[in-house]
């Protein structure tokens, strides 16, 4: 009795060389170039390794997406809150950056201050204090609207000695007349000072004292 011929089966995942861990003979270039990503599964690796670290590495690809996703979420629960400017009836935006302790500046109170004053868009325009050696030359004006810039004037009510504020200046209430104060006392910083009298300033004051 004669046998069965027996059936030939085509490799699915060819290898480049024959080896003998691999009892398939090697296929045309043509289709060579097309598998070399699967050379690792015939060549010496069982089915189940090779479904095993499919499974591993799917695993790892949901890990990545998943961290990809939670991240950003997680930075943006953490984001600081916005800072929010309180807005005067006269169009000044302050912040409140240091309370300060002891009596709260008064219209009409006498009071010293140091301050930093630059363009909107952050260009320094003229400070009392040095930036090089820290020495400042503190103001001292009296709260009232004939001296001192009324818009500076709104800042400095309600502040305490050691207090901070930033402050957004609209010109409406601000160098409106050019004998209007702070303004320095050099020809330099005060012609600079004055060249920017029609846009919006922001002042940032330290009270010193309430005299």
């Amino acid at each position: 009795m004669e046998s069965a011929p027996q059936a030939k089966f085509t490799n699915p995942f060819p290898c480049a060389s024959p080896s003998p861990r691999c009892p398939y003979p090697p296929e045309p270039k043509s289709i060579r170039s097309t598998c070399r990503g699967f050379r690792l599964v015939a060549c010496g690796i069982s089915r189940r390794r090779a479904v095993s670290e499919m499974a591993l590495l799917g695993a790892a690809t949901s890990c990545v997406n998943l961290l990809a996703v939670t991240v950003p979420v997680q930075a943006a629960m953490l984001e600081p809150d916005v800072i929010r400017y309180r807005k005067l009836d006269s169009g000044v935006k302050l912040e409140d950056v240091v309370d300060g302790e002891g009596p709260e500046a008064r219209e009409g109170n006498l009071v010293q201050f140091n301050y930093v004053c630059r363009r909107a868009n952050g260009y320094f325009v003229h400070s009392t204090v040095n930036q090089f050696s820290g020495e400042s030359k503190p103001v001292t004006l009296p709260l009232d609207g004939q001296e001192m810039i009324s818009g500076l004037k709104e800042v400095l009510i309600g502040m305490k000695a050691g207090g901070k504020r930033r402050a957004l200046i609209p010109p409406e209430v601000g160098y409106i007349d050019e004998s209007l104060q702070p303004v320095p006392e050099e020809f330099g910083p005060r012609r600079s000072l004055l060249s920017h009298a029609k846009e919006p300033l922001v002042f940032e004051v330290q009270l010193l004292k309430v005299l």
